[in-house]
């Protein structure tokens, strides 16, 4: 009955051997970790290129929290209450990524660039805003496109250089995605509302909207 159960036997020279092997090596990467911070090992990583890409991302993030927000504030009778909701919800969930990619800045050595002048720039994306509530989710949309090619093409780079990173790029992709079909039913139901009430051809401006 005692050979039944698992363990390590002084006889089973090799399965000791093995396990005392694993034991020893986990630890020296973690001490080699502790030395050399939250970047891998693999020689091909830039690290200086990562942090660039994490803190583009950090900056796509807060112009798309700026953008739903604004979206919301409207306020408008154009949307459903359903879609400002999913307006609130997309912002608070980028700001959540924001949040994310700055504190993945930090663990590899960097500091998050918050610097409001340069996050169009860094951001690549635009923030002019259209006459009207459906052109303005259409630009919604296209920032939500540029932000998942970029994401798709950072995964891509990452590969097995950085788990970490790439893992990150991918849980935020995929709420990215969720977001620009989010967008995009949410700009075709107002179509549909418009052409259903003959308003087709004169959205909500801006400045038509009440504010709450």
């Amino acid at each position: 009955m005692a050979d039944a159960a698992p363990n390590f036997r002084a006889d089973n020279g090799d399965a000791e051997h093995a396990f005392v092997i694993d034991v020893a090596e986990i630890r020296r990467r973690a001490r080699q970790h502790i030395q050399d911070g939250a970047m891998t090992d693999d020689p091909a990583t830039d690290s200086r290129t990562v942090l660039r890409l994490l803190d583009e991302a950090l900056a796509i993030e807060l112009v798309c929290v700026l953008r739903y927000q604004r979206r919301y504030r409207m306020g408008s009778a154009a949307l459903a209450e359903a879609a400002k909701v999913e307006l609130l919800r997309d912002a608070n969930e980028e700001q959540g990524h924001a949040d994310q990619l700055a504190q993945r800045i930090v663990a590899l050595g960097g500091a998050p660039n918050l610097k409001p002048a340069s996050l169009i720039d860094r951001s690549r994306l635009e923030y002019g805003e259209r006459e009207t509530l459906s052109d303005m989710l259409a630009e919604d949309l296209i920032a939500e496109r540029i932000a998942i090619e970029s994401y798709r093409e950072i995964i891509q780079y990452l590969g097995n250089k950085d788990a970490t990173t790439r893992r990150l790029f991918e849980s935020i992709l995929a709420v990215e995605e969720r977001h620009a079909e989010d967008l995009r039913n949410m700009r075709e139901d107002l179509l549909d509302r418009q052409r259903a009430t003959g308003c087709a051809g004169q959205a909500p401006s801006l400045g038509s909207v009440e504010l709450h």
